[in-house]
């Protein structure tokens, strides 16, 4: 795999997630994160559609195979599907794909940003980690967050629009930059998780970015009442 070759949505997630030294994931990251920069990937590559209507149901568009075996992993669940889904649905079924943060670090592996080793938990509990090797993509990532942020005549592309979208819902943001400079600039992340700055394409993006975050609040609530009933 070409090193050079850019990287995908949730390859970028990924990296801002994990911890450059220990090659931990941040607590709390969860998959849906993973998922819904996977389907903005379909959509911003016009693999997928959303309808406009209430159910906010997806549309199979183009199943051709991408190339990346986790993209490709999750068209094929789509394609195979007996029914139709709603945007919803979708995050919560590709985020329950085995080892979905694993293989998405693997592919770092694979492009040598990362490095798959394991260390232990309280000298007992084995895991896996990836630490990082080639600091200059995370950096390059970090380096478009910011101009997008606080440079208010900043051009932001797409993919952009919707990395702070999804950095921002699931805390990246400020793990990155830090509380009070985020807060500093509440208004202009919230005009651009509105779609104010982009396009009406976009903004269907970032809406189904937006779905997915929501999917990955309330889950654990979910999950815990399940459990305690």
């Amino acid at each position: 795999m070409a090193r050079d070759k850019p990287l995908f949505l949730y390859e970028e997630i990924m990296l801002l997630a994990l911890r450059d030294e220990q090659g931990t994931i941040a607590t709390g990251f969860p998959e849906q994160v993973l998922a819904g920069a996977i389907l903005a990937e379909l959509l911003l590559d016009g693999r997928i559609s959303v309808e406009d209507t209430k159910k906010k149901l997806v549309n199979l568009v183009d199943s051709r195979p991408s190339g990346d075996p986790i993209i490709d992993e999750c068209l094929e669940k789509m394609t195979t599907a007996k029914r139709r889904a709603s945007l919803q649905t979708w995050v919560s079924r590709l985020a329950g794909t085995k080892n979905l943060r694993h293989k998405a670090a693997q592919r770092l592996c694979d492009r040598r940003i990362l490095r798959a080793d394991e260390d232990k938990v309280l000298f007992v509990f084995k895991r896996r980690i990836y630490p990082e090797i080639d600091p200059v993509p995370e950096k390059k990532i970090i380096d478009r967050l910011r101009d997008a942020i606080y440079n208010d005549h900043a051009k932001l592309d797409p993919r952009t629009v919707v990395l702070v979208s999804l950095a921002n819902g699931s805390d990246m943001l400020r793990q990155t930059f830090g509380r009070k400079e985020i807060k500093s600039r509440k208004k202009r992340i919230e005009r651009i998780e509105n779609g104010e700055l982009t396009g009406k394409a976009t903004r269907e993006v970032i809406a189904a970015c937006q779905t997915a975050l929501i999917v990955a609040a309330i889950m654990p609530a979910m999950i815990s009442t399940t459990v305690h009933n």
